[in-house]
């Protein structure tokens, strides 16, 4: 498909969005990862482009439809407006007025085919529709609150010289996972959150050497140039590592179980190193926090933690 192609299909998915009148991120996720499978290294640019086009309204429906002559283009382009539309849940009034006015600029009223895939399409996002409202009411400040609890200990934990502080990380970012997971209707075993953390690109071995390697080097650098400087070295960078990785982890989690677990694992990733930024910021707001919680744990309090 050439540019042009791309951006008037990009267009009509824009203007599907925005016919209803409401901005709703499910969409707007949705139109980003279609214009990746279109060209993953000019999507943003395309994407960007329609958009403008469609707000200022340079580009009106029946002028995108023109650029797609090819009858393949046209169909991908329709039943890909249909499938956002629904991407919110159920598709609204103005919403299958669009796609009518849409089939018609397209020449597919006619199209047995594209009337199948459009019938399949609406029972999928019904029944989708469906499950979202049966799933648990979930108290999504009490989530935020439990993951921050969760980075502040964490780094609190890179605070103590004891080699079994690093040890317990792991087992307390793989234990805040699955209460993410259980909030959102999901019980998970370990297996699957070990692979749901190294798909989103969080070594767990690496972090097990960095966080030793830290505090092996801080001693080292203690012994040889003054333990005070080395010993305060690698604890604040194992406190911001922690904080951060647990932080970003956990947001990470809540949105893709309350997503339905629909993400890519390009899109966890990416998704991961873009909460990785705001939770090394947020560490700087609570170093206070992380020094309190650091001054009230010792080996019992830190198994507890772990084995409740």
């Amino acid at each position: 498909m050439k540019p042009e192609e791309q951006r008037a299909l990009l267009g009509i998915l824009v203007q599907a969005a925005l016919c209803d009148g409401q901005k709703v991120d499910s969409e707007r996720q949705f139109i980003r990862e279609l214009a990746q499978q279109l060209d993953a290294t000019a999507a943003s640019t395309h994407l960007a482009q329609a958009v403008q086009d469609a707000l200022l309204q340079r580009v009106t429906l029946a002028q995108a439809a023109q650029v797609l002559s090819n009858p393949a283009h046209r169909q991908l382009a329709y039943e890909w407006a249909v499938a956002v539309c629904d991407a919110d849940g159920l598709t609204s009034t103005a919403e299958k007025d669009f796609l009518l006015q849409l089939k018609a600029q397209l020449g597919l009223s006619a199209d047995a085919a594209v009337a199948d895939t459009e019938t399949q399409t609406h029972a999928v996002a019904a029944a989708a529709h469906a499950t979202v409202q049966n799933a648990p009411v979930v108290d999504s400040a009490a989530l935020d609150q439990m993951i921050l609890n969760y980075a502040i200990l964490n780094g609190a934990l890179e605070l103590l010289p004891q080699s079994w502080a690093s040890v317990a990380i792991i087992p307390l970012q793989i234990k805040m996972v699955y209460r993410v997971g259980k909030a959102h209707g999901v019980t998970l075993d370990q297996g699957h959150i070990r692979e749901f953390i190294a798909t989103a690109g969080v070594g767990l071995t690496s972090q097990y050497v960095e966080q030793f390697g830290r505090k092996l080097l801080g001693g080292l650098v203690g012994k040889a140039g003054g333990r005070l400087l080395g010993g305060l070295a690698g604890q604040a960078t194992g406190m911001a590592f922690s904080f951060a990785t647990t932080y970003a982890l956990g947001h990470l989690a809540k949105r893709y179980y309350a997503g339905g677990r629909v993400m890519s694992t390009e899109l966890l990733r990416q998704t991961y190193q873009g909460l990785l930024g705001p939770a090394k910021t947020l560490q700087q707001q609570h170093l206070g926090d992380i020094q309190a919680r650091a001054r009230s744990l010792d080996a019992t309090e830190v198994m507890r933690l772990v084995r409740s």
